[in-house]
């Protein structure tokens, strides 16, 4: 697959669209047995509190490749990604109460960083519930 995105198409500055991905606690569960990562703060909400989070919280993982998803999405083909990094700031705290939380991402081209390879950085801009639950995220990926 190519990338539907040309990069000749886009500059510095130009607006991915905003995505928000729904989180709710079967998605969790969900994850949890596709990823093998069961620890309890991310589905039993009495261990969570014991442990002194406000509630359930989604995986870490899981947030990442949410947010992921508003790039590879973007360009039409998730090979385009050639490298994503983030830094964990906040949890995303999945209430059970039949909405769960957001995940809302927003993102920008950043630079264009090889003409030669088509590739250009995309800076993230995650948030949940009005708080940025990563930080430092950037993707590089490779246009059409």
């Amino acid at each position: 697959m190519t990338a539907k995105v040309a990069y000749a198409e886009v500059e510095a500055g130009t607006e991915l669209p905003v995505r928000t991905f729904p989180v709710d606690r079967d998605r969790l569960v969900r994850y949890a047995g596709a990823s093998g990562d069961f620890n309890p703060i991310h589905w039993n909400e009495r261990f969570a509190k014991e442990v002194g989070l406000p509630d359930v919280i989604a995986h870490g993982m899981f947030t990442m490749a949410e947010a992921a998803r508003a790039v590879t999405d973007w360009t039409g083909d998730p090979g385009a990604l050639v490298d994503y990094s983030v830094r964990f700031t906040k949890p995303v705290v999945v209430p059970d109460d039949g909405q769960g939380a957001l995940i809302e991402v927003a993102a920008k081209v950043a630079a264009k960083l090889d003409d030669e390879a088509r590739t250009v950085q995309v800076d993230l801009t995650v948030t949940s519930a009005g708080q940025k639950v990563l930080g430092m995220s950037r993707a590089v990926v490779k246009l059409a």
